[in-house]
């Protein structure tokens, strides 16, 4: 909100204590603990509706056998046609709108009847689909299901059409009432809540999905109707100043052209954008993960048992790392964090060449979540403050806007891809839905766009003054740059890097001497095929701990010349995220050893090569990551055991 105070909101009352201010709008402790409460309450409402339709559309397009690409149609494709239609134009609108319910809450309040109408049409598709039929003439001649995927494709667009005025103002609306000093905690707090709310209905409701179907939907709609808008009558926004007039002669093809004009011709924010993309690419097709966990012998219950069980380690997890966040520069998070994804997204490709009975898989995948929370927090809490810090101030929302664009566009014309990837991989398979266990070659191949698009920004923010004195690019400033104050971080901490590399040097060690002993228990057990192709595995992890080892000391050396005052012949990579990672696969290994031991006890051998084989490659993967992060930070890390950030504006 402006700073300008045409008027003062004063909302609490009168009080002697302190008070914080946001815009025109002043609270007492009291009154912004009430605002915290009830936007808070309004994302648990929110989220909760948010997580209904793209959970249950997939069952119900699936149970009528709908195609894979035509379900990619309706659930991606329309819906981004719709984003990239109306997201512009309604954040314009609410930024020039004037009224007494301010200018964001109107957009959510107004479209809310309509929305929640279109969960409950979703609800009764089927009795709707049946009555269209007998009553229109042209309807007879379709099979009943064609007309019911019509119906659904209907609704759900229209669904989408009234959700896009709401998700594209509802979180402008926390700039607007929430103080600036409060942001980034008032944040993490709204990712808990969102977590935990996705954690309830995955882990209470998501088991009735097939039987209950049409009662969830209508529960979403009642408490979205009440609980949601029950929070756009108790949050209030304060005065705006008038609506600056446009320049004369300034017409609609000009603001368009600045629009993309000042949005898309910096490097720097390109490389951002694309990251976004990129990854927004990827999620494409998480629609189907869903099948891919029946397809691994997962039951709805166990599969929302899951979905309820992670969110609680991921709200324990962003609770923790939050604090970090600016400390690091969260920049620097999201590009080790993205660096790690492509491993991560890697790892699942086993399960190409391995099938473990439905239960035996449930455990290995809760426990392969829960120990990737803490990677994912630090994703998770990394994102808006991202953007708060590389995007000019003057024109936040328009470079928002600017990438939502994009990841829209892009996910528009790769969402049909999607599903015809996976209708293309189902035709060679034995059985249709094995073709499922090909999502991660999917997502794989995107997480390693997504993290070159933002590697490629952040050497480009190093060169711009990285942490001591980086402003964001401004086309349109006679400057070039938009000065911003500069916000002091924690560069690499030696004590931190050594734990980090301790943590390292276990998971090769542990490896080495875990392979040693199944190769033991292999010959003393009877496996002579798998015992000769498990010594070359062994090998394997004598080369991995020996390149592992080579490139510790040459860290350890660069840091030591650094400390004389030397220039490194790499640069240093921070302590922050790599500590989260090596714990987070050390105790991945754990769940290595576990797999092979019940694939042996099994009698499959071939699949406990799998799994060491899949094991020795994330181990080489591990240390080239390291190594990649000490050529980014090449040129530029020069500095240890003390803060980068040495100016203020």
């Amino acid at each position: 909100m402006s700073d300008s105070k045409p008027g003062i909101v004063s909302l609490g009352g009168d009080s002697g204590g302190k008070t914080f201010h946001c815009g025109t709008l002043t609270y007492t402790k009291v009154a912004l603990a009430a605002t915290f409460a009830w936007l808070l309450w309004g994302d648990f409402c929110f989220t909760l509706m948010e997580s209904v339709v793209p959970t249950l559309l997939p069952l119900k397009l699936k149970a009528y056998n709908t195609p894979n690409s035509v379900m990619a149609l309706i659930m991606t494709t329309a819906p981004g046609i719709l984003t990239i239609a109306m997201g512009p134009y309604v954040s314009v609108k609410s930024d020039r709108h004037r009224g007494r319910w301010g200018r964001r809450i109107p957009f959510i309040l107004w479209t809310l009847p309509f929305l929640c109408a279109s969960l409950v049409l979703l609800g009764y598709s089927e009795p709707i689909s049946a009555f269209l039929q007998s009553n229109i003439r042209i309807l007879k001649g379709f099979a009943p299901t064609t007309v019911t995927i019509g119906v659904v494709a209907v609704v759900y667009t229209m669904f989408r059409f009234f959700n896009v005025f709401v998700s594209s103002v509802f979180y402008y609306l926390f700039n607007d009432v929430v103080p600036p000093q409060y942001l980034a905690r008032f944040y993490a707090a709204f990712r808990i809540v969102g977590t935990l709310a996705g954690s309830f209905y995955n882990f209470f409701v998501f088991r009735f999905s097939e039987s209950h179907m049409r009662e969830i939907f209508l529960g979403a709609a009642v408490l979205y109707f009440f609980g949601f808008g029950l929070m756009c009558l108790r949050v209030k926004e304060g005065q705006y100043p008038p609506v600056e007039e446009k320049p004369e002669g300034a017409g609609m093809l000009e603001g368009i052209s600045a629009f993309f004009r000042e949005s898309f011709t910096s490097k720097f924010y390109l490389g951002v954008f694309f990251f976004a993309a990129f990854g927004g690419i990827g999620g494409t097709i998480s629609a189907f993960g869903v099948f891919f966990n029946l397809e691994m012998g997962l039951s709805l219950e166990q599969i929302g048992q899951i979905g309820g069980v992670a969110p609680w380690a991921s709200a324990a997890a962003i609770a923790v790392t939050a604090a970090f966040i600016d400390r690091w520069h969260p920049l620097r998070v999201t590009v080790y964090v993205a660096v790690f994804t492509i491993i991560h997204s890697f790892m699942p490709w086993v399960w190409i060449f391995i099938t473990l009975p439905g239960n035996i898989f449930f455990w290995m995948l809760l426990g392969w979540i829960i120990i990737s929370q803490f990677q994912g927090g630090l994703s998770g809490a990394s994102g808006m403050p991202l953007y708060m810090r590389v995007f000019p101030q003057s024109r936040f929302g328009q470079f928002c806007s600017a990438q939502g664009l994009l990841i829209t566009a892009f996910s528009l014309l790769t969402s049909l891809l999607a599903g015809m990837f996976i209708d293309f991989v189902s035709s060679y398979c034995s059985y249709p839905d094995f073709g499922y266990r090909f999502i991660f070659v999917w997502t794989t191949v995107f997480a390693i766009a997504s993290a070159a698009s933002i590697v490629i920004a952040y050497r480009k923010w190093h060169a711009l003054g990285g942490d001591a004195d980086f402003h964001p690019p401004a086309p349109w400033a006679e400057s070039g740059i938009e000065r911003v104050p500069v916000v002091t971080t924690i560069g690499p901490q030696t004590r931190w890097l050594n734990l980090a590399f301790r943590c390292f040097d276990l998971i090769m060690l542990f490896t080495l001497v875990a392979s040693v002993v199944i190769l033991t228990w292999m010959h003393r057990n009877g496996f002579p095929t798998a015992l000769w192709s498990n010594m070359l595995l062994v090998l394997a992890a004598i080369i991995a701990a020996a390149c592992w080892a080579k490139v510790s000391i040459e860290i350890q050396s660069d840091i030591a010349k650094v400390e004389r005052g030397e220039q490194p012949r790499l640069g240093i990579p921070h302590h922050g995220v790599l500590l989260v990672v090596a714990i987070k696969f050390l105790f991945g290994t754990l769940i290595w050893v576990i797999q092979v031991f019940v694939s042996l006890k099994m009698g499959k051998a071939h699949d406990a090569f799998i799994f060491s084989l899949g094991n020795i490659i994330v181990n080489f993967a591990l240390i080239g990551g390291v190594y990649f992060l000490c050529w980014i930070e090449r040129g530029y890390s020069f500095r240890v055991d003390q803060n980068l950030a040495t100016s203020s504006e």
